[in-house]
């Protein structure tokens, strides 16, 4: 069975990605990843993950942690990290994801077990790349994104010791593996250093002439502006099997610094049609879990390189929305009682908006009966926003750990 790799920004949407069905969660600590404006890990949080890792075990569910060093290393970068080494040392990380081959031998040295995948950043596409970097110690490839599934069939045959793992859902890009630089040359923010403006997505338009002031003529015929490099967003939620069947060890799903809603219902609709897939429940069961993904934030989904380069090739443009609002998280349940529970409250919402209730294994349920409470004082609340004490009373079949939505009005 595939692994399921998902992405984790900070913390709480760790917590996310491995509670909604990640086997393994990626991470970056500070300085040391390309997203780099991805809240990240620092402090003492390694303590709390090495908790939480050891609570899944005890529960007999292994959860896995990779740490992305996929930045460029510069000389400076170098000397930062062997200046840190011992923080590194703190994380229960289980491989480290690397693009620098110097940063390859350093690792090599400092944490002789610690197995090593190449990330993406490499744009590794043919076989004779695998077994270099397998010569090299590295224990996994995650492919290029440009790679099709042919290819990667014929890379899983020529190198079947190497495990593979591809993206399955997620922005693309239109640079080759992301390594792009127009972000840096149109607003000075680097991409390859996490800072990415994604300006590929902007909704560009020409001024024809000075003559016709506020007369645009877009790039490409459109609804009078057109995105002229925009790729559509990835998705192989449909074609799992096909992936499996090419050789794919693990599918990854990108966004570090997307959000906890996002995390959540994408990572489990991958572990539902996953679980379909190996015959744990039936497609029917997973069906309703994977149309989740369109209440995501997304744009157009397309299956970027894997089957047709011409599917890779069509834009799209516009913002990607979701029709519902992240209203907040349940909290512990409040001591004492069977329906009250502490809500952590991240958008405003009021007493009279449509609450609904999403959990790891249920879709949504609809909070018809919830009452919000000020914790201080026990009186009703009339509307709540982030920063504020929430208690949320309903008798509806919610636990720690779910989100609650609100839909969105445009």
């Amino acid at each position: 069975m595939m692994e399921l790799v998902a992405p984790a920004g900070n913390l709480e949407k760790l917590t996310y990605a491995w509670e909604y069905g990640g086997d393994a969660a990626y991470i970056g600590l500070k300085n040391f990843s390309l997203r780099v404006k991805a809240d990240n890990f620092h402090d003492d949080e390694h303590r709390i993950i090495a908790d939480l890792k050891a609570r899944y075990a005890a529960e007999g569910r292994q959860k896995r942690l990779f740490c992305a060093l996929n930045i460029a290393f510069r000389n400076r970068d170098i000397d930062a990290f062997l200046d840190q080494k011992d923080y590194f040392r703190a994380y229960p990380f289980d491989a480290f994801i690397v693009q620098d081959l110097g940063i390859i031998r350093i690792l090599q040295k400092e944490f002789p077990d610690m197995p090593l995948h190449l990330s993406t950043q490499a744009n590794c596409l043919n076989a004779e790349a695998v077994k270099m970097y397998r010569d090299l110690g590295i224990r996994r490839v995650v492919l290029a994104r440009e790679a099709s599934l042919a290819e990667i069939a014929e890379i899983k045959q020529r190198v079947p010791d190497m495990e593979l793992e591809c993206f399955a859902h997620g922005a693309m890009c239109i640079a080759y593996s992301g390594r792009c630089l127009m972000s840096a040359y149109m607003t000075g923010r680097s991409a390859n250093a996490g800072f990415c403006s994604h300006s590929c997505r902007w909704e560009y338009r020409y001024v024809e002439e000075k003559e016709r002031p506020g007369e645009y003529f877009p790039v490409l015929e459109g609804d009078d502006f057109t995105a002229v490099f925009s790729s559509r967003d990835l998705c192989m939620i449909d074609h799992l099997d096909d992936m499996e069947k090419a050789g794919v060890d693990a599918v990854k799903i990108e966004g570090r610094m997307k959000s906890l809603y996002y995390t959540a219902l994408t990572t489990r609709a991958y572990r539902k049609q996953l679980d379909a897939l190996a015959g744990k429940i039936t497609p029917a069961e997973a069906a309703p879990f994977v149309q989740e993904l369109y209440h995501a934030a997304h744009r157009e989904f397309g299956t970027g390189f894997y089957y047709d380069r011409a599917d890779a090739d069509s834009v799209t443009t516009g913002e990607s929305k979701s029709p519902y609002k992240l209203a907040g998280t349940i909290g512990e349940r409040v001591l004492g009682t069977e329906d009250s529970w502490i809500f952590n409250s991240m958008n405003k919402i009021t007493d009279s908006d449509v609450l609904e209730a999403v959990g790891p294994d249920i879709v949504s349920v609809k909070l018809t009966d919830a009452v919000l409470v000020n914790p201080e004082t026990g009186e009703k609340r009339d509307w709540v926003c982030h920063g504020h004490p929430c208690v949320i009373r309903t008798g509806a079949p919610i636990d720690r750990g779910f989100i609650i939505r609100t839909p969105e009005s445009y």
